[in-house]
């Protein structure tokens, strides 16, 4: 197997002990990416700002790990409110364009770590260059 490439969080918020990403070889496993800004700011009760920055962040680490929307294999959504279903699914198509469409996963949930939390969006990407 090979060596294991692990990619921090990036900002400077303090997360939960966990990589961001980890990148076994040609895959790219992306952590569950909250709609946390790099100072630790939630814009509380919003769905439609913590979505953008949820995939900001989530894009972000697809670049670092050599990677892009576009190389998407599989998503896991979480949501806290089964009201935002129907808004997310239309601010995903927006956000990854058109099809095909990766694989995915929504899930309605009782609660995420943090109370403030909407929703959790993480992903695996098959590597597009090297990192």
């Amino acid at each position: 197997m090979n060596a294991i490439t692990c990619i921090p969080s990036p900002g400077q918020f303090k997360m939960p002990p966990l990589s961001g990403a980890a990148r076994p070889g040609e895959l790219l496993f992306v952590s569950g990416t909250p709609g946390y800004h790099a100072d630790g700011r939630i814009d509380e009760g919003d769905f439609d700002a913590q979505f953008d920055q949820s995939m900001a962040v989530l894009t972000q680490l697809l670049g670092i790990g050599g990677s892009s929307l576009r190389s998407v294999l599989k998503v896991n959504v979480l949501l806290t409110r089964l009201e935002d279903v129907t808004l997310m699914n239309q601010r995903y198509a927006r956000a990854v364009g058109s099809e095909p469409y990766p694989a995915r996963t929504t899930s309605v949930v009782l609660s995420l770590p943090d109370p403030r939390m909407l929703l959790e969006i993480e992903c695996v990407a098959a590597v597009e260059a090297e990192a």
